[in-house]
Parts: structure tokens; C-alpha cells; sequence
């Protein structure tokens, strides 16, 4: 089972981000995520930049998982990276 720091990048109103934490969430996977679309302009911004660091396009839904990256709910990949 996975022990690296889970982080989800998403948006409130995407349906393929609703699709990925509710994955997450059936799996039993401690994540932390952020509605980028909910922040306030300058914690957006800020927010942004962070996600550009490991995503340079900026696409959502984004999963860092420890030092892993997966652009989309793909979920083979995410599984195979969490190990679930």
C-alpha cells in the first residue's frame, strides 16, 4: 500500500476531477486536494505556480503522488502508482 504523500489538483464543477477523488476515496487513499477554481485570486495564482512545477500545461484533474505525476484519471496508472 502506498505511504507517499497523496495531493490532487482539481476543479469543483470537472467531472473527470469529481471521478478521481471519489476513486480515491473508495480505495481508502489519505489525499489532500485543492479546488483550484474556489480559491481566492492571490492563493490561485500561488496555487498555479505550484501545479505548473510538477504539470507545466496546467491540465486538471493533476495527482502527485510522492514523486509521481498523472495528468487525467488514468486509472491504471494511478492505481499502479498507489498500489492498490
Amino acid at each position: 500500500m502506498n505511504n507517499r504523500p497523496v495531493k490532487l489538483y482539481k476543479l469543483s464543477t470537472c467531472s473527470h476531477c469529481k471521478s478521481l477523488k471519489d476513486f480515491l476515496e473508495r480505495n481508502n487513499i489519505l489525499f489532500d486536494y485543492v479546488d483550484i477554481d474556489l480559491l481566492e485570486k492571490k492563493e490561485r495564482k500561488a496555487t498555479m505556480k505550484e501545479l505548473r512545477q510538477i504539470n507545466p500545461k496546467g491540465s486538471l484533474p493533476t495527482i502527485q503522488i510522492g514523486d509521481q505525476v498523472v495528468v487525467g484519471f488514468k486509472e491504471e496508472e494511478i492505481k499502479e502508482a498507489l498500489e492498490v
